[in-house]
């Protein structure tokens, strides 16, 4: 068998694997452009206890975790505004509209360069495109402007800025939308 060969697979967050994933972790330069996994589960606590539906995931090299992704749904665009985006042509035309937002996704620092983003990448497409929640026509993210890596990947799969001004995600992030 070819030990490097890709097995990468998705699995959902539980009590046997939440340790490891925790201890995943970016390069030092990578951490302003990614929170933690811990404020992650946090994040994801949070949002469920509201009712709001989070699939954090761990992702997997056959049995090695080697990232985390966690995928929301939600229509919801306000909590990612400025007046300019309420304004906007683009937030009159998807403010309507339900989503999947790819919420937070890192590869661990070791694991970086062998391909497992990108296959991390479409695995979580492809259960979006199961609609676990119901229908929606875009999937959204938001990435650091100075991340040209993982802009370059996104780009790959189809996402494209929204060319909106005054539109951003959490904090100087720029948001980028793919219809699905």
């Amino acid at each position: 068998m070819n030990q490097n060969r890709l097995d990468i697979h998705l699995e959902k967050v539980t009590d046997a694997n939440v340790d490891d994933l925790l201890k995943l972790r970016t390069t030092k330069e990578q951490r302003e452009f990614v929170a933690s996994n811990q404020q992650s589960l946090i994040d994801a606590y949070l949002s469920l206890s509201e009712g709001e539906p989070v699939f954090p995931f761990g992702i997997y090299n056959r049995k090695t975790p080697v990232g985390f992704i966690m995928i929301s749904y939600f229509n919801d665009w306000s909590g990612y505004k400025r007046e300019a985006w309420l304004n906007s042509d683009a937030y009159q035309y998807y403010k309507d509209q339900y989503f999947y937002f790819i919420w937070r996704f890192m590869i661990d620092k070791r694991y970086q360069g062998r391909g497992y983003g990108r296959e991390a990448m479409k695995l979580a497409l492809d259960f979006i495109r199961t609609f676990p929640c119901g229908e929606a026509k875009y999937s959204v993210l938001s990435y650091d402007p100075k991340n040209e890596v993982a802009k370059k990947l996104y780009f790959s799969f189809g996402f494209v800025e929204l060319n909106e001004p005054g539109y951003y995600g959490d904090g100087d992030e720029i948001s980028a939308v793919l219809k699905l």
